[in-house]
Protein backbone atom coordinates (compact mmCIF):
# COMPACT_ATOMS: atom_id res chain seq x y z
CA UNK A 1 0.00 0.00 0.00
CA UNK A 2 2.95 2.44 0.47
CA UNK A 3 4.24 1.81 -2.05
CA UNK A 4 1.31 2.56 -4.53
CA UNK A 5 1.03 5.60 -2.44
CA UNK A 6 4.42 6.35 -3.30
CA UNK A 7 4.24 5.56 -6.76
CA UNK A 8 1.03 8.28 -7.65
CA UNK A 9 2.47 10.66 -5.60
CA UNK A 10 5.33 10.47 -7.96
CA UNK A 11 3.55 10.13 -11.17
CA UNK A 12 1.38 13.03 -9.52
CA UNK A 13 4.05 15.36 -8.74
CA UNK A 14 6.33 13.97 -12.39
CA UNK A 15 3.57 15.14 -14.47
CA UNK A 16 1.55 18.36 -13.30
CA UNK A 17 1.74 21.05 -14.81
CA UNK A 18 3.07 24.66 -13.23
CA UNK A 19 0.41 27.67 -13.85
CA UNK A 20 1.98 30.99 -13.97
CA UNK A 21 -0.05 33.63 -13.80
CA UNK A 22 0.63 37.56 -13.60
CA UNK A 23 -1.21 40.74 -12.42
CA UNK A 24 0.00 44.30 -12.37
CA UNK A 25 -1.97 47.39 -10.99
CA UNK A 26 -4.71 47.76 -7.98
CA UNK A 27 -6.38 44.72 -6.84
CA UNK A 28 -10.06 44.91 -8.11
CA UNK A 29 -12.66 42.51 -8.18
CA UNK A 30 -11.25 42.21 -11.90
CA UNK A 31 -8.10 40.65 -9.63
CA UNK A 32 -9.84 38.19 -8.00
CA UNK A 33 -12.10 37.22 -10.78
CA UNK A 34 -8.93 36.44 -12.69
CA UNK A 35 -7.17 35.03 -9.99
CA UNK A 36 -10.17 32.56 -9.07
CA UNK A 37 -10.80 31.54 -12.54
CA UNK A 38 -6.94 31.08 -12.79
CA UNK A 39 -6.77 28.40 -9.96
CA UNK A 40 -9.87 26.88 -11.02
CA UNK A 41 -8.16 26.37 -14.60
CA UNK A 42 -4.86 24.80 -13.38
CA UNK A 43 -7.38 22.70 -10.95
CA UNK A 44 -8.85 21.41 -14.22
CA UNK A 45 -5.74 20.47 -16.04
CA UNK A 46 -3.97 19.14 -13.94
CA UNK A 47 -1.70 21.62 -12.17
CA UNK A 48 0.74 20.74 -9.26
CA UNK A 49 1.64 24.66 -8.50
CA UNK A 50 0.70 27.97 -8.89
CA UNK A 51 2.62 31.22 -9.42
CA UNK A 52 1.22 34.79 -9.04
CA UNK A 53 3.89 37.52 -10.39
CA UNK A 54 2.14 40.10 -8.13
CA UNK A 55 3.28 44.44 -8.59
CA UNK A 56 0.48 46.12 -7.46
CA UNK A 57 -0.11 49.66 -5.42
CA UNK A 58 -2.99 47.46 -3.07
CA UNK A 59 -6.41 47.91 -3.94
CA UNK A 60 -9.98 46.39 -2.03
CA UNK A 61 -9.80 44.73 0.69
CA UNK A 62 -13.30 42.65 -0.12
CA UNK A 63 -10.99 41.81 -2.88
CA UNK A 64 -7.87 41.06 -1.33
CA UNK A 65 -10.11 38.53 1.04
CA UNK A 66 -11.63 36.92 -1.79
CA UNK A 67 -8.00 36.08 -3.25
CA UNK A 68 -6.56 35.00 0.03
CA UNK A 69 -9.77 32.76 0.45
CA UNK A 70 -8.85 31.29 -3.69
CA UNK A 71 -5.45 30.13 -2.31
CA UNK A 72 -6.24 28.38 0.61
CA UNK A 73 -8.85 26.00 -1.32
CA UNK A 74 -6.37 25.47 -4.51
CA UNK A 75 -5.65 21.60 -4.06
CA UNK A 76 -2.13 22.69 -4.65
CA UNK A 77 0.83 25.25 -3.27
CA UNK A 78 0.44 28.87 -4.13
CA UNK A 79 3.62 30.88 -4.62
CA UNK A 80 2.96 34.51 -4.70
CA UNK A 81 5.97 36.42 -6.12
CA UNK A 82 6.69 40.05 -5.81
CA UNK A 83 8.07 40.49 -9.52
CA UNK A 84 9.58 42.82 -11.55
CA UNK A 85 12.66 44.30 -9.65
CA UNK A 86 11.25 47.51 -9.13
CA UNK A 87 8.04 46.16 -8.34
CA UNK A 88 5.89 45.96 -5.17
CA UNK A 89 3.46 44.36 -3.15
CA UNK A 90 1.70 47.06 -1.08
CA UNK A 91 -1.36 47.33 1.27
CA UNK A 92 -3.32 44.89 0.05
CA UNK A 93 -0.99 43.77 -2.06
CA UNK A 94 1.48 42.47 1.03
CA UNK A 95 -1.49 40.75 2.47
CA UNK A 96 -1.94 38.89 -0.41
CA UNK A 97 1.86 38.09 -0.39
CA UNK A 98 2.20 36.73 2.83
CA UNK A 99 -1.03 34.80 2.89
CA UNK A 100 0.46 32.48 0.09
CA UNK A 101 2.10 28.96 0.69
CA UNK A 102 5.33 30.58 -0.58
CA UNK A 103 6.17 34.20 -0.91
CA UNK A 104 9.01 35.19 -2.92
CA UNK A 105 10.32 38.53 -4.18
CA UNK A 106 12.62 39.91 -6.74
CA UNK A 107 15.66 42.01 -5.50
CA UNK A 108 14.82 45.78 -5.46
CA UNK A 109 10.93 45.47 -4.77
CA UNK A 110 8.77 46.35 -1.35
CA UNK A 111 6.44 45.08 0.79
CA UNK A 112 4.11 46.88 3.66
CA UNK A 113 2.34 49.99 4.25
CA UNK A 114 -0.49 47.81 4.57
CA UNK A 115 -2.72 50.51 6.98
CA UNK A 116 -6.20 50.14 6.32
CA UNK A 117 -8.19 53.34 4.72
CA UNK A 118 -11.58 54.20 4.96
CA UNK A 119 -13.38 54.24 1.48
CA UNK A 120 -15.49 57.38 3.37
CA UNK A 121 -17.16 60.82 0.55
CA UNK A 122 -13.67 62.15 1.92
CA UNK A 123 -12.19 58.62 1.01
CA UNK A 124 -9.53 59.67 3.69
CA UNK A 125 -9.09 58.33 7.56
CA UNK A 126 -10.28 60.82 9.78
CA UNK A 127 -9.70 61.46 13.66
CA UNK A 128 -12.83 63.84 14.20
CA UNK A 129 -14.58 62.63 16.80
CA UNK A 130 -17.21 60.04 15.55
CA UNK A 131 -15.26 58.81 12.75
CA UNK A 132 -12.03 57.38 14.86
CA UNK A 133 -14.08 54.99 15.87
CA UNK A 134 -15.07 53.61 12.78
CA UNK A 135 -11.45 53.30 11.56
CA UNK A 136 -10.24 51.50 15.10
CA UNK A 137 -12.91 48.72 14.50
CA UNK A 138 -11.56 48.05 10.43
CA UNK A 139 -7.84 48.27 11.74
CA UNK A 140 -8.52 45.58 14.82
CA UNK A 141 -10.69 43.41 12.14
CA UNK A 142 -7.55 44.14 9.56
CA UNK A 143 -4.92 43.17 12.30
CA UNK A 144 -6.78 39.72 13.53
CA UNK A 145 -6.66 38.75 9.96
CA UNK A 146 -3.23 39.28 9.15
CA UNK A 147 -2.17 37.37 12.57
CA UNK A 148 -4.34 34.51 11.97
CA UNK A 149 -2.82 34.48 8.39
CA UNK A 150 0.95 34.99 9.38
CA UNK A 151 0.88 32.11 11.91
CA UNK A 152 -0.52 29.84 9.97
CA UNK A 153 2.11 30.43 7.20
CA UNK A 154 4.74 30.87 9.92
CA UNK A 155 5.79 34.24 9.38
CA UNK A 156 7.12 36.83 11.77
CA UNK A 157 3.87 37.78 13.19
CA UNK A 158 4.77 40.90 15.13
CA UNK A 159 6.34 42.77 11.94
CA UNK A 160 3.60 41.82 9.68
CA UNK A 161 1.06 43.35 12.34
CA UNK A 162 3.57 46.48 12.35
CA UNK A 163 2.45 46.64 7.97
CA UNK A 164 -0.61 47.07 9.25
CA UNK A 165 -0.85 49.18 12.22
CA UNK A 166 2.42 51.03 11.60
CA UNK A 167 2.42 51.62 7.81
CA UNK A 168 5.91 49.57 8.04
CA UNK A 169 7.61 49.01 4.68
CA UNK A 170 10.66 46.46 3.72
CA UNK A 171 12.96 45.74 1.17
CA UNK A 172 12.93 42.21 0.04
CA UNK A 173 16.35 41.40 1.88
CA UNK A 174 14.60 43.16 4.95
CA UNK A 175 12.03 41.36 4.27
CA UNK A 176 13.27 37.65 4.08
CA UNK A 177 15.59 38.79 7.49
CA UNK A 178 12.55 39.16 9.54
CA UNK A 179 10.96 36.11 8.49
CA UNK A 180 7.92 37.76 6.23
CA UNK A 181 8.59 36.56 3.15
CA UNK A 182 10.37 32.53 2.34
CA UNK A 183 13.21 33.47 -0.29
CA UNK A 184 14.47 35.99 -2.93
CA UNK A 185 14.45 35.24 -6.29
CA UNK A 186 16.17 37.24 -9.37
CA UNK A 187 13.65 36.03 -12.15
CA UNK A 188 10.93 33.11 -12.83
CA UNK A 189 13.67 30.80 -13.77
CA UNK A 190 15.87 31.48 -10.23
CA UNK A 191 12.11 30.51 -8.84
CA UNK A 192 11.59 27.20 -9.90
CA UNK A 193 15.52 26.64 -9.16
CA UNK A 194 14.65 27.50 -5.80
CA UNK A 195 11.26 25.98 -5.46
CA UNK A 196 12.08 22.55 -6.31
CA UNK A 197 12.33 20.12 -3.09
CA UNK A 198 10.17 22.69 -1.05
CA UNK A 199 7.66 21.17 1.36
CA UNK A 200 4.19 22.77 1.94
CA UNK A 201 1.66 21.52 4.45
CA UNK A 202 -1.51 22.72 3.42
CA UNK A 203 -5.05 21.02 4.11
CA UNK A 204 -3.47 18.27 5.65
CA UNK A 205 -1.31 17.02 3.82
CA UNK A 206 2.46 18.09 2.90
CA UNK A 207 3.21 18.80 -0.69
CA UNK A 208 6.67 18.33 -1.71
CA UNK A 209 7.31 20.80 -4.67
CA UNK A 210 8.93 19.64 -7.94
CA UNK A 211 10.07 21.88 -10.70
CA UNK A 212 12.44 20.30 -12.77
CA UNK A 213 10.89 18.98 -16.28
CA UNK A 214 7.33 20.20 -15.42
CA UNK A 215 5.38 21.91 -18.51
CA UNK A 216 4.99 25.67 -17.56
CA UNK A 217 1.80 27.47 -18.42
CA UNK A 218 1.24 31.08 -18.29
CA UNK A 219 -2.10 32.39 -18.20
CA UNK A 220 -3.01 35.55 -19.38
CA UNK A 221 -5.97 37.71 -18.72
CA UNK A 222 -9.07 37.72 -20.67
CA UNK A 223 -9.87 40.07 -23.05
CA UNK A 224 -12.98 41.08 -20.47
CA UNK A 225 -10.45 41.85 -17.53
CA UNK A 226 -7.82 43.58 -19.78
CA UNK A 227 -11.27 45.78 -20.77
CA UNK A 228 -11.93 45.76 -17.02
CA UNK A 229 -8.63 46.56 -15.80
CA UNK A 230 -8.18 49.76 -18.55
CA UNK A 231 -11.74 51.12 -17.73
CA UNK A 232 -11.20 51.14 -14.02
CA UNK A 233 -7.93 53.43 -14.46
CA UNK A 234 -8.75 56.71 -13.21
CA UNK A 235 -7.44 58.84 -15.85
CA UNK A 236 -9.82 56.35 -18.82
CA UNK A 237 -12.45 56.73 -16.66
CA UNK A 238 -12.62 60.34 -16.14
CA UNK A 239 -11.86 60.97 -19.95
CA UNK A 240 -14.81 58.20 -20.97
CA UNK A 241 -17.31 60.55 -17.91
CA UNK A 242 -16.19 64.06 -19.91
CA UNK A 243 -16.56 62.24 -23.17
CA UNK A 244 -19.61 60.72 -22.40
CA UNK A 245 -20.62 64.33 -21.73
CA UNK A 246 -19.53 66.01 -24.60
CA UNK A 247 -21.55 62.82 -26.92
CA UNK A 248 -25.15 63.30 -24.98
CA UNK A 249 -24.68 67.21 -25.33
CA UNK A 250 -24.20 66.83 -29.14
CA UNK A 251 -26.94 64.81 -29.48
CA UNK A 252 -29.47 66.70 -27.57
CA UNK A 253 -27.70 70.32 -29.64
CA UNK A 254 -28.05 68.19 -32.88
CA UNK A 255 -31.17 65.54 -32.39
CA UNK A 256 -31.52 63.14 -35.09
CA UNK A 257 -27.32 62.79 -35.04
CA UNK A 258 -27.44 59.39 -33.08
CA UNK A 259 -24.09 58.78 -33.08
CA UNK A 260 -23.04 61.25 -30.47
CA UNK A 261 -25.56 60.00 -28.59
CA UNK A 262 -24.90 56.50 -28.69
CA UNK A 263 -21.19 56.99 -28.08
CA UNK A 264 -21.81 59.48 -25.83
CA UNK A 265 -24.01 56.85 -23.88
CA UNK A 266 -21.82 54.00 -23.87
CA UNK A 267 -18.61 55.91 -22.86
CA UNK A 268 -20.86 57.55 -19.78
CA UNK A 269 -22.06 54.17 -18.70
CA UNK A 270 -18.88 52.85 -18.93
CA UNK A 271 -16.83 55.88 -17.15
CA UNK A 272 -19.43 55.26 -13.96
CA UNK A 273 -18.56 52.09 -13.69
CA UNK A 274 -14.84 52.85 -13.62
CA UNK A 275 -15.08 55.44 -11.40
CA UNK A 276 -18.02 53.51 -9.13
CA UNK A 277 -15.10 50.28 -8.92
CA UNK A 278 -12.64 53.18 -7.62
CA UNK A 279 -14.70 54.59 -5.09
CA UNK A 280 -14.53 58.38 -5.98
CA UNK A 281 -16.05 61.48 -4.21
CA UNK A 282 -19.19 61.43 -5.41
CA UNK A 283 -19.88 65.14 -4.50
CA UNK A 284 -17.09 65.79 -6.81
CA UNK A 285 -18.85 64.13 -9.43
CA UNK A 286 -21.97 66.36 -8.63
CA UNK A 287 -20.13 69.18 -9.43
CA UNK A 288 -18.49 68.27 -12.50
CA UNK A 289 -22.60 67.46 -13.44
CA UNK A 290 -23.09 70.80 -12.52
CA UNK A 291 -20.83 72.38 -14.56
CA UNK A 292 -21.97 70.63 -17.67
CA UNK A 293 -25.69 72.21 -16.97
CA UNK A 294 -23.95 75.85 -16.03
CA UNK A 295 -22.18 75.29 -19.93
CA UNK A 296 -25.15 74.09 -21.19
CA UNK A 297 -27.19 76.83 -19.66
CA UNK A 298 -24.92 79.64 -21.10
CA UNK A 299 -26.16 78.20 -24.43
CA UNK A 300 -29.13 78.55 -24.15
CA UNK A 301 -29.31 81.78 -22.17
CA UNK A 302 -26.36 83.42 -23.05
CA UNK A 303 -24.67 85.89 -20.27
CA UNK A 304 -21.15 86.57 -21.94
CA UNK A 305 -19.26 83.82 -20.38
CA UNK A 306 -20.57 84.15 -16.60
CA UNK A 307 -22.44 80.98 -16.82
CA UNK A 308 -19.29 79.39 -18.77
CA UNK A 309 -16.47 81.07 -16.04
CA UNK A 310 -18.89 79.18 -13.09
CA UNK A 311 -19.10 75.70 -15.22
CA UNK A 312 -15.34 75.65 -15.84
CA UNK A 313 -14.75 76.06 -11.65
CA UNK A 314 -17.02 73.47 -10.84
CA UNK A 315 -15.60 71.12 -13.52
CA UNK A 316 -12.38 71.72 -12.07
CA UNK A 317 -12.88 71.69 -8.52
CA UNK A 318 -15.11 68.28 -8.96
CA UNK A 319 -12.04 66.97 -11.25
CA UNK A 320 -9.53 67.56 -8.73
CA UNK A 321 -11.42 66.13 -5.64
CA UNK A 322 -12.57 63.02 -7.64
CA UNK A 323 -10.10 60.25 -6.80
CA UNK A 324 -8.33 61.08 -3.65
CA UNK A 325 -4.91 61.60 -3.57
CA UNK A 326 -2.55 58.85 -2.84
CA UNK A 327 -5.80 56.41 -4.19
CA UNK A 328 -3.96 52.52 -4.48
CA UNK A 329 -5.84 53.05 -8.14
CA UNK A 330 -3.36 56.02 -9.10
CA UNK A 331 -4.56 59.61 -9.75
CA UNK A 332 -5.76 61.48 -12.36
CA UNK A 333 -3.16 63.57 -13.45
CA UNK A 334 -3.53 67.96 -12.93
CA UNK A 335 -2.70 68.87 -15.96
CA UNK A 336 -5.17 66.52 -17.82
CA UNK A 337 -7.93 68.16 -15.29
CA UNK A 338 -6.54 71.45 -16.27
CA UNK A 339 -6.90 70.82 -20.03
CA UNK A 340 -10.49 69.05 -19.85
CA UNK A 341 -11.47 72.08 -18.01
CA UNK A 342 -9.90 74.95 -20.13
CA UNK A 343 -10.87 72.91 -23.42
CA UNK A 344 -14.69 72.63 -21.99
CA UNK A 345 -14.97 76.40 -21.66
CA UNK A 346 -13.61 76.70 -24.95
CA UNK A 347 -15.25 74.57 -26.41
CA UNK A 348 -19.55 75.96 -24.97
CA UNK A 349 -18.14 79.53 -25.34
CA UNK A 350 -17.23 78.23 -28.82
CA UNK A 351 -20.67 76.70 -30.12
CA UNK A 352 -22.56 79.51 -28.11
CA UNK A 353 -20.76 81.84 -30.16
CA UNK A 354 -21.01 80.05 -33.55
CA UNK A 355 -25.13 79.63 -32.46
CA UNK A 356 -25.63 83.15 -31.56
CA UNK A 357 -23.23 84.50 -35.11
CA UNK A 358 -25.87 82.10 -37.13
CA UNK A 359 -28.79 83.42 -35.70
CA UNK A 360 -27.48 86.60 -37.00
CA UNK A 361 -26.26 85.47 -40.05
CA UNK A 362 -28.64 86.49 -43.77
CA UNK A 363 -30.27 83.52 -44.99
CA UNK A 364 -29.31 81.87 -47.77
CA UNK A 365 -31.93 79.97 -48.72
CA UNK A 366 -36.04 80.29 -49.57
CA UNK A 367 -37.20 83.70 -50.91
CA UNK A 368 -35.64 85.35 -47.81
CA UNK A 369 -32.23 84.44 -48.98
CA UNK A 370 -32.81 86.89 -52.16
CA UNK A 371 -32.89 90.17 -50.05
CA UNK A 372 -30.33 92.30 -50.99
CA UNK A 373 -29.38 90.51 -54.49
CA UNK A 374 -29.83 92.67 -57.71
CA UNK A 375 -31.91 91.42 -60.60
CA UNK A 376 -33.20 92.88 -63.63
CA UNK A 377 -36.71 94.06 -64.85
CA UNK A 378 -37.89 92.45 -67.68
CA UNK A 379 -40.90 94.17 -68.26
CA UNK A 380 -42.35 98.10 -67.71
CA UNK A 381 -43.87 98.42 -64.08
CA UNK A 382 -47.21 99.57 -64.00
CA UNK A 383 -49.59 100.25 -60.84
CA UNK A 384 -46.23 99.61 -59.23
CA UNK A 385 -46.48 95.48 -60.23
CA UNK A 386 -44.10 94.15 -63.08
CA UNK A 387 -42.20 91.11 -63.18
CA UNK A 388 -38.06 90.75 -62.20
CA UNK A 389 -35.30 87.65 -63.41
CA UNK A 390 -33.61 87.56 -60.05
CA UNK A 391 -31.22 84.69 -59.23
CA UNK A 392 -32.11 82.88 -62.77
CA UNK A 393 -35.54 82.74 -62.15
CA UNK A 394 -38.27 85.32 -63.35
CA UNK A 395 -40.40 86.71 -60.26
CA UNK A 396 -43.48 88.88 -59.50
CA UNK A 397 -42.26 91.88 -57.93
CA UNK A 398 -43.84 95.56 -56.51
CA UNK A 399 -42.26 98.79 -56.41
CA UNK A 400 -42.98 102.21 -55.75
CA UNK A 401 -40.49 103.16 -58.10
CA UNK A 402 -41.39 104.11 -61.60
CA UNK A 403 -38.78 100.90 -63.24
CA UNK A 404 -39.17 100.46 -66.62
CA UNK A 405 -37.83 97.22 -68.73
CA UNK A 406 -33.51 96.60 -68.20
CA UNK A 407 -33.55 98.41 -65.30
CA UNK A 408 -31.35 97.21 -62.83
CA UNK A 409 -33.17 96.55 -59.41
CA UNK A 410 -32.24 95.07 -55.69
CA UNK A 411 -34.19 93.28 -53.80
CA UNK A 412 -35.39 94.94 -50.64
CA UNK A 413 -37.93 92.75 -49.18
CA UNK A 414 -40.87 89.89 -49.89
CA UNK A 415 -44.48 89.93 -49.31
CA UNK A 416 -45.79 86.07 -49.82
CA UNK A 417 -44.43 84.78 -53.16
CA UNK A 418 -43.55 88.42 -54.46
CA UNK A 419 -40.58 90.42 -54.00
CA UNK A 420 -40.47 94.15 -53.19
CA UNK A 421 -37.70 95.83 -55.33
CA UNK A 422 -36.18 98.93 -55.88
CA UNK A 423 -34.58 100.90 -58.51
CA UNK A 424 -30.65 100.63 -58.24
CA UNK A 425 -28.95 103.85 -58.57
Amino acid sequence: MKIILLSLFWVFFSFGKIFVAQWEGPITPTTADYVERTIQKAQKEGGTLYILLLNTPGGLVESMRKIIQSFETAPFPIVVYVYPPGGRAASAGAIITIAADIAAMAPGTNIGAAHPVLATPQGREKKEKGKDVMMEKVLQDMLAFVRAIAKEKGRNVKVVEKMVKESLSLSAEEALKKGVIDLIAYNLEDLLTKLEGKKVKKLNAVYEIRTKGKEVVFLKPSLREEFLKIITNPTVAYLLLMLGFYGIFFELYNPGAIIPGVLGAICLLLGLYGLSVISINWLALLLIVLGILFFVLELLTPTFGALALGGAISILLGSLFLVEEGSPYGEIPKQLIISVSIFSAIFFLGVGYLGLKAQKRKKLTGIEGMIGEEGEAIVDFKNGRGKVFVHGEIWDAVSEDDIKKGDTVKVVGAKGLKLIVKKSS
